[in-house]
């Protein structure tokens, strides 16, 4: 376990399934994600045990709430590349359809100060990158924390009868490092 001021980084269980679904399920959420269409607990199940248990390239994390031990929201490292140490950020908080949190004292900004801490320092990455598409919320929380944006892949991503643009945000370490010291 990950254990920081607000928030604990804690591995993902069996038990966990049922309440990811549901919050993936959200349409408000599920926007935000690469998944088109309403999952079931199969589903859930599935990328459960092919994507976080079976496979050395994705490390997935429950965020715990120091105050009361519930299960708040999810993230990780995915499609890690352990040659040019990098890996796809994943990160949501599904406690109170929330979403993601800007505030430096929220549940986003603690996971990103553990999940980097274990990325930079534990596994030797050198960049995290992820992509976002142009509506999400999460611009703000990752300009602020300090990733920058690196590229816009155009009409990449159809929603809502249109497509739309997506953008890659990244931090390196020594960027990390510069602003954690």
């Amino acid at each position: 376990m990950l254990i920081g001021k607000k928030v604990s980084l804690r591995a993902l269980e069996d038990t966990d399934l049922q309440l990811l679904k549901d919050w993936r399920n959200n349409e408000n959420f599920r926007k935000n994600f690469r998944e088109y269409k309403e999952l079931n607990l199969v589903d859930q199940k599935n990328w459960f045990d092919n994507y976080v248990v079976k496979n050395d390239k994705t490390i997935m994390f429950g965020i715990v709430e120091n105050e009361t031990g519930q299960l708040v929201g999810v993230c990780g490292l995915c499609a890690i590349n352990w040659v040019y140490r990098n890996a796809d950020l994943s990160l949501y908080v599904g406690k109170d359809n929330i979403y993601i949190d800007n505030e430096r004292d929220g549940f986003a900004w603690g996971t990103l100060d553990l999940l980097f801490e274990y990325a930079f320092n534990r596994l030797n990455l050198h960049k995290i990158w992820t992509e976002i598409y142009e509506f999400d919320p999460k611009h703000q929380l990752f300009k602020e924390y300090g990733l920058s944006m690196d590229a816009v892949l155009r009409d990449n991503y159809f929603y809502d009868g249109k497509f739309m643009d997506s953008n890659i945000y990244t931090i390196l370490e020594d960027e990390w490092r510069g602003a954690n010291k």
